[in-house]
């Protein structure tokens, strides 16, 4: 036990040594440096300010997270059902997969106003913005996956008069379930950033619409706040998903479940 605990700590405490040295540089910077705050606040004052303003911060941290966590729900069901049936359907998979590559050169920032036009300044289409930029790398995760199952059980599978059901419920879809982890991670760091991006487009709510009001009233300290929020945020939900990872699939050694 005491082993692990060492092993731990000599992983964690390089960055964080790092990232300790930078923000000391940072603070002497700016106190020795003569940097107006406005430009570039010290991380002193950004922590007395977060304080502060903690109770407004929440807020706006509410907001974001609820449209987070429903973008990064819908985009993760929708990855995985869009992933099964254009495997299991392939001609389907020919006619969608090209479109689903394209939707993917479409900037976010484009999409965004497109989806107000049509359905208004709600909840619905920034969560629809959301999903969208999740849904993908869970779908071509899933994808890989699927299409990848140990090729020895595949060949036992057909001799014994499988079917293509019971091979995908049996063999295929537990195989994929650790490329699906693999999609939910990078979907997680997406959404946080995707939610972010469809508050600057049209909200008076969450960190988004935060950092815009703030950035144009000059207050740095509360926009670099924002920031290291949103930073915990992505942090948290990766998180999780990491933890889901390891209780779920038992059957692989703990080494390779990163």
């Amino acid at each position: 036990m005491g082993n692990k605990k060492r092993i731990a700590w000599a992983k964690v405490w390089p960055p964080v040594a790092v990232l300790t040295a930078l923000l000391a540089c940072w603070q002497a910077a700016v106190a020795w440096g003569d940097i107006d705050p406005w430009l570039l606040p010290a991380p002193v004052s950004i922590v007395q300010e977060a304080i502060q303003i903690w109770p407004r911060l929440m807020e706006h941290t509410e907001a974001t997270v609820r449209l987070m966590l429903l973008g990064f729900a819908g985009g993760s069901a929708v990855g995985f059902v869009l992933a099964a049936l254009l495997h299991l359907i392939p001609w389907l998979r020919t006619v969608v997969y090209p479109l689903l590559v394209l939707s993917q050169n479409v900037p976010i920032v484009a999409v965004a106003p497109i989806l107000t036009m049509l359905l208004g300044w709600g909840l619905l289409p920034k969560t629809l913005l959301v999903a969208l930029v999740c849904f993908f790398p869970i779908t071509i995760a899933m994808l890989s996956g699927l299409g990848n199952p140990d090729a020895q059980l595949r060949h036992y599978f057909q001799m014994i008069g499988i079917g293509k059901w019971q091979l995908f419920w049996r063999l295929e879809l537990p195989h994929a379930i650790v490329h699906l982890f693999s999609g939910l991670k990078i979907a997680a760091s997406y959404s946080v950033l995707s939610a972010v991006v469809a508050e600057w487009l049209g909200t008076n709510r969450g960190l988004g619409a935060f950092m815009l009001i703030s950035s144009k009233g000059f207050q740095p300290d509360r926009v670099y706040a924002a920031v290291i929020i949103i930073v915990a945020l992505s942090l948290m939900l990766f998180g999780l998903v990491v933890l889901a990872e390891r209780m779920l699939i038992r059957w692989r050694p703990a080494k390779e479940v990163k």
